[in-house]
């Protein structure tokens, strides 16, 4: 049964301009490559070398070096068998080409491969890598100046993403993916390489990082046409989609998106923490706006009461857990709760978020202990969160160093607080009422 489905995989529709462009060729190459090495193996040399050259043609079109390499070296062999020692030499030279080439494409591979495993790990990691970014862009910058290759290009591209990611600089990565476009369009890039998807979710995930829901939500909306729905990328696109539209107060659309997502026949072959994203997506919007979300109450207590494995990495996800379980138990004037959640983001603030990257998360878990502090009064609490609310507003937003991801904006999430706090006041009122 798994042979049948494998033997399937030959006749992948690849036409589609929704996926990668390049896998046409390389499917295209491959069938060639097989052709010609059988040929070869049968001794038909008369036969393999136009179907050979073929594939070399290919190869150095779409800038695919590996493949180039495979077909010089396989020419090689046929023009040697052939006696052709005029094509031999002008196939070795071209050969020799290819391999320095795809060499100085390994030494950036190796460079560029090294820093994803690196922040592929946990927050520490990712924060280890920072000092060491710029010494390895100027390297993938050197190593494509030498090649001027697509693979140079796409490893120091990416790396520079990378770098401007770690330490939030998001306006950058905005510029470099526009320049990126432009570059594209001007035919300075590959367009029969280039993954012009991910050059768009990047740059709507650099808007959402960098407050700017409204333009990112227009732009996510016109790049939504470039993923198709079978797409690995497509769940991440809808990922950044919502929450854009969660930042910029469209919650109806959020829920849409929310559905769309959980109705893809690929949801479920998610990774189970990115599956436990979604549930803590579906969480806010429940929270935020209860009389618009389809999850029933029960289900949405069950799951804000239990710590996700986002608790391994100590920062991200886990913050925003952590943040949506104490205002649950705040609306539900659940004191004990509030208190003992209360001391766990103290303990937590002391141990896990003591850098200026996390400055943000820092004063938000400050102003949420104002209004224990304040008893929960509403005014009082207001009154005294006032100064730390002006240097949430004034903070920047954090780099993926530091993982961090507001869900909800910690500015519209203490303006929840504040109603909850005057409901509750209102509701002790009355009832000090009910009891004279």
């Amino acid at each position: 049964m798994q042979q049948k489905l494998l033997n399937h995989l030959y006749f992948l529709d690849e036409t589609d301009p929704r996926h990668l462009v390049s896998r046409r060729y390389e499917h295209q190459f491959l069938g060639l490559y097989l052709q010609v090495s059988t040929l070869y193996s049968e001794g038909e040399l008369k036969a393999a070398e136009p179907l050979c050259r073929k594939a070399l043609r290919i190869a150095q079109t779409q800038e695919m070096t590996q493949y180039a390499v495979l077909c010089g070296q396989l020419l090689r062999s046929i023009y040697a068998d052939m006696r052709l020692p005029v094509r031999y030499q002008a196939n070795k030279e071209l050969l020799a080409r290819n391999q320095q080439l795809l060499a100085l494409e390994e030494e950036a591979a190796q460079i560029y491969w090294d820093i994803k495993a690196t922040i592929a790990y946990t927050v520490r990691t990712r924060r280890s890598i920072l000092e060491k970014m710029e010494v390895h862009v100027k390297q993938l910058e050197q190593l494509h100046r030498q090649a001027g290759s697509y693979a140079t290009f796409l490893y120091h591209y990416r790396t520079r993403l990378i770098q401007e990611e770690l330490i939030g600089n998001y306006e950058a990565v905005i510029r470099i993916t526009a320049d990126t476009a432009q570059q594209l369009a001007q035919g300075k890039i590959n367009d029969k390489r280039f993954d012009k998807r991910f050059n768009a979710y990047i740059s709507v995930y650099a808007h959402f990082r960098s407050r700017q829901a409204v333009k990112g939500l227009k732009l996510a909306e016109e790049y939504a046409k470039d993923f198709h729905y079978s797409s690995v990328n497509w769940l991440y696109y809808l990922e950044i989609y919502l929450l854009l539209a969660i930042h910029a107060g469209q919650y109806g659309q959020a829920l849409e998106l929310m559905d769309t997502a959980r109705k893809n026949v690929h949801f479920a072959k998610q990774r189970a923490l990115a599956q436990q994203r979604w549930d803590l997506y579906e969480a806010y919007l429940q929270f935020v706006r209860p009389e618009i979300s389809p999850v029933r109450m029960r289900n949405f207590t069950t799951f804000v009461q239990t710590i996700p494995d986002h608790s391994r990495d100590k920062q991200g996800y886990n913050v925003a857990v952590l943040i949506l379980q104490f205002l649950h138990f705040l609306r539900q004037r659940d004191v004990e709760s509030i208190l003992t959640r209360l001391e766990g983001l103290r303990k937590y603030q002391q141990r896990h978020l003591r850098e200026s990257g996390n400055l943000r998360s820092q004063l938000f878990f400050r102003m949420l202990a104002v209004t224990v502090k304040s008893d929960f009064d509403p005014v009082r609490s207001q009154q005294k969160a006032e100064p730390l609310l002006k240097k949430l507003q004034a903070a920047p937003p954090p780099g993926e160093a530091f993982a961090e991801i507001e869900i909800v904006p910690y500015e519209e999430l203490w303006q929840i607080t504040l109603e909850i706090l005057r409901a509750t006041a209102l509701y002790n009122a009355l009832q000090d009422q009910e009891l004279r």
